[in-house]
């Protein structure tokens, strides 16, 4: 009977050890709270003269400066940027347009053009020269009867597309900026629009030309034109050798306006001015304003690494894991940058990890199992928290059959010397009473 119960229980215990253990251990979710950074913007020491001015950097597109960013102004030639865009996201650059005479008299007299003719074939590479480099007013028309078949339609297209590009105060009746009241923007807005088009190579690369060349053709001879932003003339006094763009425009109305971009180190800025004057002294507001929005850009902002890749973040235990592989570092995956403000210490950021719920064996190296975030002045850096090694399941059921088979061993081991003192007392007492039967 002792042996049954014996047997009985070892067999208990197994059958516990397979339902107890064969659940999934999950990891619990670790995370810090929500940990934001927020820095005070530099001081602005010069004066701005533009009436709406904005600086914006590119990758995160925060502004570091506005002034009246989201005033309605007239934004005169810096429309251009939205239809040509519009056009290259439309042709093949090799693809060839015939100018329309509606196109070409339909522009008002003092307005600058290249003096395209009625009939005229030019490829959309440099049609599109003409347009950003020249400001050849006519070349928007020409883009616009040919996309859209009539200007109304073609600006119903232009605000459609702003819109989806994030503007919010921004309405266009025509493609290339001639005066109306009702064609109007903000300086944030225009921002937007060249953010959106600086991402595209063939729109950069012409912004930043410093020249056009269109070969003759026959309606017209050779056309040579230097670009109007000054920015990009090395003997101009307003040269700024990081420039890389964008637009100039003006009309009596808009006054002067100038939509630049710079580029310096890993950081890309943007300007926006409109309704510029000259200064006291006889200087382009337009110019002045950008340059030194430019240098107060680079000089108090950085985009600086705040992480590394591999470094390593956390530290889980994985309760279902073999006992060498249960420690289980989590490593960043990518090298992290931020824009910060030059006079931080980087040791002073905050920041949020973020755990995946249940997590449990089996896991791959470099599975994704959370995340790591920064929120600094608004802008969300993050990055994702990789497996350092794989982690293997622990077999709990070999565990469960191992303790069984122990428990089996020592059973036998018990029945074999229970047996054994059984006959040796057995013996015991029969010898003793063949000692008493002998007596």
């Amino acid at each position: 009977m002792k042996m049954k119960k014996f047997a009985l229980i070892g067999t208990l215990i197994s059958l516990s050890v397979i339902t107890v253990f064969s659940k999934t251990m999950p990891t619990k979710i670790s995370s810090t709270s929500a940990e934001i950074t927020h820095f005070s913007a530099p001081e602005v020491d010069f004066p701005v003269y533009s009436q709406g001015a904005v600086l914006l950097e590119t990758s995160t597109g925060k502004v570091l400066y506005g002034k009246n960013e989201n005033e309605k102004l007239y934004p005169a030639s810096t429309t251009k940027i939205l239809t040509a865009i519009i056009a290259i996201e439309h042709y093949n650059l090799t693809d060839k347009i015939t100018a329309n005479k509606s196109a070409i008299t339909a522009i008002p007299s003092g307005y600058s053009n290249a003096a395209i003719q009625p009939g005229e074939s030019l490829t959309v590479e440099e049609l599109l020269q003409l347009f950003l480099i020249h400001s050849a007013n006519e070349v928007g028309y020409i883009f616009a009867e040919d996309i859209s078949g009539s200007i109304d339609n073609f600006a119903n297209l232009m605000n459609k597309k702003a819109i989806e590009i994030g503007c919010k105060n921004t309405h266009f009746t025509n493609p290339s900026g001639i005066h109306d009241v009702e064609h109007y923007s903000t300086a944030y807005d225009m921002a937007l629009i060249a953010q959106y088009c600086m991402k595209n190579t063939t729109f950069r690369n012409i912004v930043s030309m410093t020249s056009c060349t269109i070969q003759p053709t026959d309606k017209y001879e050779k056309r040579y034109f230097k670009n109007t932003n000054d920015l990009l003339d090395s003997k101009s006094k307003y040269y700024y050798e990081n420039a890389i763009g964008i637009k100039t425009g003006f009309t009596t109305q808009a006054k002067n306006c100038l939509i630049a971009g710079s580029k310096k180190d890993n950081m890309e800025l943007i300007t926006v001015a409109l309704g510029a004057e000259a200064t006291a002294d006889g200087r382009s507001g337009r110019y002045v304003d950008t340059i030194n929005l430019f240098n107060y850009g680079f000089e108090n902002y950085k985009i600086q690494k705040i992480n590394t890749a591999n470094t390593e973040i956390q530290n889980l235990t994985i309760e279902n894991a073999t006992k060498d592989t249960k420690n289980l570092p989590l490593l960043l995956k990518d090298d992290m940058y931020a824009l910060i403000p030059t006079n931080i210490d980087l040791s002073t950021l905050k920041y949020d990890i973020e755990i995946n719920s249940n997590i449990s064996a089996p896991i791959t190296e470099n599975d994704v199992l959370g995340k790591i975030t920064y929120t600094i002045d608004g802008i969300n850096y993050s990055s994702d928290l990789l497996a350092e090694h794989t982690v293997e399941k622990f077999n709990y059921y070999l565990l469960a059959i191992q303790i069984a088979l122990a428990i089996f061993v020592l059973f036998i081991l018990f029945k074999l010397i229970f047996f054994k003192k059984k006959k040796k007392k057995k013996n015991y007492y029969k010898n003793y009473d063949s000692i008493y039967r002998f007596k």
